[in-house]
């Protein structure tokens, strides 16, 4: 960060007694690879999309206890860095699949197409240039481009917002985070809230 104001961290500010708060508490991983509470990951995205993009950002947790190991900060920037990582990679996915099912749309919107073209001219040609040729001709014509509508749809309006939420993502897989204690709490609150201390140590400290 430097001294600058323009140039200082866009911060995203959240707020927790305990840090297991963070994380779906159903969830059996192991901390680091533990997916976050649904409550946690809507808040922190809904504030990092209304962020400018062109500032960096840090995501700073207070939590309602003394500081307890020494590498919470750490373990906690890794497991919010895998998340979203892991949670860009599901949306590039979701991008890929979405362009996958447009090819294959419009190759058959195209076929489609250029059937319903070759019917109608060739029912107009059978019936010859009357009113109701006419009528069924442009039916046909019309049902060939409705049948363009959906992959259309996917190549100008649907994979943008993907890839918008994906980039959003892959920022906070990698944003600085850091952890503001509250000094006036228990020394030893830490011991119920570390998911990964052993029972054993938990019940030394009471």
């Amino acid at each position: 960060m430097t001294d600058d104001p323009a140039r200082q961290s866009q911060i995203i500010e959240v707020r927790v007694g305990e840090l297991r708060q963070l994380f779906n508490a159903i969830d059996p991983s192991p901390f680091r690879q533990r997916d976050l509470d649904p409550r946690a990951e809507e808040f922190i995205v809904g504030w990092a999309s209304d962020l400018p993009t062109d500032k960096p950002w840090a995501l700073v947790v207070h939590l309602e206890r003394p500081p307890g190991r020494a590498d919470e900060t750490a373990a906690l920037r890794e497991a919010i860095h895998e998340y979203f990582g892991q949670r860009f990679l599901a949306s590039s996915r979701t991008l890929r699949e979405l362009f996958r099912r447009g090819r294959i749309s419009l190759v058959i919107a195209l076929a489609f197409l250029a059937a319903s073209i070759a019917v109608g001219d060739a029912v107009a040609g059978y019936l010859g240039e009357t009113r109701v040729s006419g009528v069924i001709r442009e039916g046909f014509l019309i049902g060939g481009w409705v049948a363009m509508w959906r992959p259309l749809e996917v190549f100008l309006y649907d994979w943008w917002p993907i890839r918008a939420h994906g980039r959003l993502l892959q920022r906070l897989s990698t944003i600085p985070v850091r952890i503001e204690y509250k000094e006036s709490a228990p020394a030893d609150a830490w011991r119920s809230d570390w998911p990964e201390v052993p029972a054993a140590a938990k019940g030394s400290g009471s």
